[in-house]
């Protein structure tokens, strides 16, 4: 099957990006950008984020997590540790994530290091989280081959009935990553595609950044 998708098209022409009026602090325009995600129309989800890993396989693997939490600390959000991509970013701490807001015509690219949150800082997020989804981190052994999804149901099930009426434990194999940003790039669609780009790097304790052509 071939299908032509040639006649796909945008032209790119809400906003734009000039060096004059860009803060000194990639987070400051971090934080501007996703404050204007969240009060536009047309995403539902402004925190999902792409992670980018390198796969202990040697591949390159991307997949969307949700961010929940960031500062000058960095980006953090949280999964299983036991999962493929917890074993990849143990392995290589150097990755990748991105942002796409198409309402706004907007990426942003942020590389790091990612870090383990501390224990306290994951127990204080999973107590927040709904009953359900605490009983999902301990129903889901991520990553694993199963034969059916009854199994999961049935786990849940059993799990509920294990904890009814009580407090419901994070799991050792549950919490949180912090990506720390080594470099940010900023991509404003623009008519012709000549796109505005602007890579923010770090330097010492401060930043600097540059155009990029699109």
């Amino acid at each position: 099957m071939n299908r032509d998708l040639h006649n796909y098209r945008k032209s790119y022409e809400k906003y734009f990006l000039e060096e004059e009026n860009l803060p000194e602090t990639p987070l400051t325009l971090f934080t501007k950008w996703f404050k204007e995600v969240e009060e536009a129309p047309g995403v539902e989800e402004a925190n999902a984020m792409t992670i980018a890993t390198k796969g202990n396989d040697g591949f390159p693997k991307s997949r969307i997590v949700l961010l929940k939490k960031y500062d000058e600390d960095g980006f953090v959000f949280f999964t299983n540790y036991a999962s493929e991509k917890a074993k990849a970013m143990d392995n290589d701490p150097n990755v990748c994530i991105s942002f796409f807001w198409p309402n706004l015509e907007r990426q942003v690219i942020i590389k790091g290091i990612i870090s383990k949150t501390s224990e306290a800082e994951s127990i204080a997020y999973y107590n927040s989280r709904p009953r359900g989804s605490r009983l999902g981190a301990w129903a889901s052994n991520q990553s694993e081959e199963i034969t059916s999804r009854a199994i999961l149901e049935e786990k849940l099930k059993a799990l509920e009935e294990q904890f009814k009426d009580k407090e419901i434990p994070k799991p050792e194999h549950w919490g949180g990553y912090r990506v720390q940003p080594i470099s940010y790039e900023f991509w404003q669609g623009r008519p012709n595609r000549l796109h505005d780009r602007i890579l923010y790097s770090q330097v010492k304790d401060n930043w600097n950044f540059v155009r990029l052509a699109p």
